[in-house]
């Protein structure tokens, strides 16, 4: 992707200032091989049934954002979102006619945190009770890191989530 061309500015733009200024209780950072690849971590909000969880998920932003949305897919099951399947949001590309190009990579993310802790329903979205959200809230550590994609690109959290799955282990014992 050229220097010029305004998807590269724009996501250097957002890159720059989610790193002045983070998201709280998220990780989200580019792929290391494509600028137009976004990975995020969610940490699952307090006092709901996703505390305790770190979900991933994934933003592709197309070659003529910020003209038109990106696909935003999360990858770490929930209960709430089915993974790996395109979510229908107002700014996801399945509503490119409801899509404002001031939206920024903080406004989508911010925009999953509020959907997740919704019960609004959607195509990618799922109905499950809050018990199954917890169960998968405490499973989502292994799961990330039986993922390489993770772990290649959030390596840095992969020693913090292997030592709270160590605490948790001798928890039970």
């Amino acid at each position: 992707m050229a220097e010029n061309n305004p998807a590269f500015i724009r996501l250097k733009n957002d890159l720059k200032k989610i790193v002045s200024d983070p998201i709280p209780n998220v990780v989200a950072l580019p792929s290391p091989s494509s600028l137009l690849e976004w990975h995020f971590v969610l940490l699952g909000s307090t006092d709901t049934p996703y505390e305790g969880g770190y979900y991933h998920g994934k933003l592709l932003f197309p070659n003529d954002f910020p003209f038109k949305p990106p696909t935003i897919l999360m990858l770490t099951p929930s209960g709430r979102f089915e993974p790996n399947k395109p979510l229908c949001f107002s700014m996801s590309d399945y509503h490119p006619e409801t899509w404002n190009p001031s939206w920024t990579v903080t406004t989508i993310i911010m925009g999953v945190i509020s959907f997740m802790n919704d019960t609004a329903m959607t195509a990618g979205s799922l109905d499950t009770t809050e018990e199954v959200k917890r169960d998968l809230a405490k499973k989502s550590k292994k799961f990330n890191l039986d993922s390489p994609e993770f772990c290649r690109i959030f390596h840095d959290m992969v020693p913090i989530l292997k030592q709270e799955l160590e605490e948790e282990e001798m928890e039970v014992e």
